[in-house]
């Protein structure tokens, strides 16, 4: 008799499953906000605007106003030598008027004052038109920026054709410089350039520089004749009228201008020929 077999059951491993973890987005902390009083203590110096230095120099310490931006209006101010703000609407008690004075154009507030000191630099009306504070990045910023402008002056000039110099020169010495050699064109615009670096690259960019200097070397030459009440041009050769010159305006520049029409450009080739024959 045959035997049964015994069915044997095999269970199957469970799999466990992980926790599936959700990332949550980074927050991008932001950045504190950058605190409005940036008030610095220390001593300051206020000079007088224009170079001014009188012996004394009194500043108006009442019956000035300065408009609030947060409050809306207008909010009287007052230097005082017994209160702690300069609004007078923020005064307690008494008020003591002070005066300020600019000794030989200058006034240095220690940094204990800071009533004056906010006043004169923050609200005070007459702050960069009457005086202002000495600012010493300010000054050196500027220094560097003059500095650069005399740099670009003196490479202009460097490179500048003769043409181009002696157009510029007439400017600054007249007809003495169609005396003057090419050497000492070069020396004289160089020195210009340095002394005066800002009105020496007005010139060198004004294209009708060089077309006043144009017509003042045909004058000089006899090719053109300007009038003795300096109103009208005309050819040297047989006073045959070229233009008139509009009422108010430099003979040159009004021919510099006139070149530059259709019927001046045909006269300017012709005087072209004619110097450089």
């Amino acid at each position: 008799m045959a035997k049964k077999t015994k069915k044997v059951e095999v269970e199957e491993p469970q799999v466990q499953e992980e926790p599936v973890v959700v990332e949550q987005p980074k927050v991008k902390e932001k950045p504190l906000p950058t605190p409005k009083n940036t008030w610095e203590v220390r001593d300051r110096i206020y000079y007088l605007k224009g170079g001014k230095n009188p012996l004394a120099k009194i500043v108006k310490a009442a019956d000035i106003y300065y408009f609030d931006e947060e409050k809306g209006y207008e909010r009287e101010l007052k230097y005082t030598k017994n209160q702690q703000t300069c609004f007078v609407d923020e005064m307690r008690g008494d008020q003591r008027l002070d005066h300020i004075i600019f000794r030989n154009g200058v006034l240095e507030v220690p940094r204990e004052k800071q009533v004056l000191q906010k006043l004169l630099s923050l609200y005070h009306p007459q702050r960069n038109h009457l005086f202002e504070e000495w600012n010493p990045v300010a000054v050196a910023t500027d220094e560097i920026l003059d500095i650069e402008l005399e740099i670009d002056a003196l490479n202009a000039a460097k490179t500048l054709d003769i043409d181009m110099a002696e157009a510029v020169m007439r400017v600054e010495v007249g007809s003495e410089v169609s005396k003057m050699t090419s050497k000492e064109i070069k020396r004289d615009l160089l020195v210009y350039a340095k002394k005066n670096p800002k009105l020496f690259l007005e010139l060198v960019n004004d294209e009708n520089v060089i077309l006043r200097n144009f017509g003042i070397k045909a004058t000089e030459m006899g090719i053109l004749k300007l009038s003795q009440d300096q109103r009208t041009f005309s050819w040297g050769s047989n006073d045959r009228k070229l233009m008139n010159v509009p009422f108010d305006e430099h003979p040159y520049s009004a021919l510099a201008s006139w070149f530059k029409t259709d019927e001046g450009m045909e006269i300017y080739s012709n005087i072209e020929k004619r110097l450089n024959s």
